[in-house]
């Protein structure tokens, strides 16, 4: 069972869990800057990335943290919501093609009222190099057993 799917009095404050892998692609990119409507061309031009900073294309950073959150075995009986991203800090470019992973660790729990309570959650998003490319604080309410 995962660090996510326990009763909150079962969670501890150093518990430390790591997701599968997920391989950003050119669909992914395409798709998000459709969404958002952020096209700037470090994301979807390939001529002007090529020449840019980073010497390609990239992910979006959002997108990268977003990925973070969709690859945690969230179970939905105990966690009801994100509350807060804390001082998220893009570290390096995620290329198309590169794979990321999320290395998460419980830093500190606390009851908010008898139905729920508030996790807080570090993460650290790697590549397929284990290198940090985003790093954030998050606060996860959630479902206490009463």
């Amino acid at each position: 069972m995962s660090a996510l799917g326990r009763d909150f009095d079962a969670l501890a404050v150093g518990d430390a869990f790591v997701t599968r892998g997920r391989t950003v692609t050119e669909a992914d990119v395409v798709a998000f800057a459709a969404l958002t409507g952020d096209r700037h061309p470090q994301h979807v031009d390939a001529e002007w990335a090529a020449a840019g900073p980073f010497g390609a294309r990239i992910a979006h950073g959002l997108l990268v943290l977003s990925y973070g959150a969709g690859l945690l075995p969230f179970d939905p009986e105990w966690v009801l919501a994100l509350r807060a991203v804390r001082e998220a800090v893009f570290k390096r470019p995620v290329l198309i093609g590169d794979t990321i992973h999320l290395e998460a660790e419980i830093t500190g729990k606390r009851a908010i009222d008898p139905d729920r309570g508030l996790v807080e959650v570090r993460w650290r998003v790697l590549d397929q190099h284990n290198r940090l490319v985003v790093r954030a604080g998050v606060d996860i309410v959630w479902r206490r057993d009463t």
